[in-house]
């Protein structure tokens, strides 16, 4: 029986797409689910489009009611029954309540090599530190943001002339070749222990 995993994103989705695609054949997990915190995010017509059960909890009406609004999220949670949460552009920042439920279960994509640049902006970040490398990281999700064990990473070479828009669309390409290879493995593990 395949493991299933959720998805949360804010906005078009391209790494989902990517997770969504590679979640085939002797893979060991399959998408159950597809959430978004706002109701025009692209992908939620991209999940709709690959047959994936879609939820939209807009964060707006809550306010600064952050629980208010995990337990939306939370309750479509239950009712798909993922096993693995994968973070995939999600912009809004998790509660250690909400993150301590899903301990050892949730993924996410992030566009720096962590530890380095922890939060948003991070491609001008790493171009105003002179970073000779720049890349994306996979990791557990822990209450502290960006700050969970690392388990994949993909490098770039910061080029002269990159620009945050250059170096985000390089780290782009890494990221949907890292996440899928990443997601495969931890199912992989997840089933076998």
């Amino acid at each position: 029986m395949s493991l299933k995993v959720a998805i949360l994103i804010s906005g078009g989705g391209s790494n989902m797409v990517t997770l969504a695609d590679s979640m085939t054949g002797d893979h060991p997990a399959r998408p159950c689910l597809v959430l978004s915190n706002n109701p025009d995010a692209g992908g939620v017509k991209k999940a709709q489009a690959r047959g994936i059960p879609t939820a939209v909890v807009d964060h707006r009406p809550f306010g600064t009611d952050r629980a208010g609004f995990e337990s939306q999220v939370q309750a479509a949670l239950d009712r798909a029954a993922p096993d693995i949460l994968c973070l995939a552009g999600f912009m809004r920042v998790l509660t250690p309540g909400f993150v301590d439920r899903w301990q050892g279960r949730m993924l996410n994509i992030h566009p720096s090599l962590l530890p380095r640049h922890k939060g948003l902006h991070t491609h001008a970040r790493a171009l105003e530190a002179g970073d000779a490398e720049h890349g994306c990281s996979v990791h557990l999700v822990t209450p502290e943001l960006d700050d969970g064990p690392v388990l994949g990473q993909a490098r770039i070479a910061v080029r002269a002339g990159d620009t945050p828009e250059t170096l985000a669309a390089r780290v782009l390409a890494e990221e949907h070749r890292l996440y899928p290879a990443v997601l495969r493995a931890f199912a992989e593990d997840m089933k076998t222990s």
